[in-house]
């Protein structure tokens, strides 16, 4: 699995002009399940993204978890993340899970995310064409692969 976390003062995302998640300050977390992730891809994604210390304490240093300053979250499904850039200029999307794997594992996420941080995870519709805005704080954008465990 791969996510993209941005800190955000605001996020949400709309279909069809329709809105269907809002969050103010926390997380706006993308998430991409490739073929071969598993259960403790999700368990660790899940305790990562909730400790990650990129919050500023009373120092202004970097120091609190979303979880501590009681941040909001928003995951949203985003199978491009998986894309294979190697050849040519047209990604191409080979590794991203079909469905059957990748919604139970976008859930699991997010499921544990919120156990992790005792708050709902607001979320856009899997496999829908959405429309997501947001308010990067600082800005604040951390990419981790669930494969390499940087």
């Amino acid at each position: 699995m791969r996510i993209v976390i941005q800190r955000v003062t605001s996020a949400s995302v709309t279909i069809e002009g329709n809105t269907v998640s809002v969050i103010g300050p926390g997380l706006l977390i993308l998430v991409g399940v490739e073929q071969g992730d598993s259960e403790p891809d999700a368990v660790w994604l899940a305790a990562k993204t909730a400790n990650l210390r990129i919050f500023d304490d009373e120092n202004g240093v970097m120091n609190l978890s979303v979880k501590e300053v009681g941040g909001e979250l928003l995951a949203v499904s985003q199978f491009t993340l998986t894309a294979s850039t190697r050849k040519g200029n047209r990604p191409a999307y080979i590794r991203a899970a079909g469905h059957e794997l990748a919604i139970p594992l976008y859930e699991r996420y997010c499921d544990l995310l919120a156990e992790n941080c005792g708050k709902d995870v607001k979320k856009g519709v899997f496999g829908a064409n959405m429309q997501v805005q947001l308010v990067n704080d600082g800005p604040v954008t951390i990419i981790i692969d669930s494969k390499l465990k940087e």
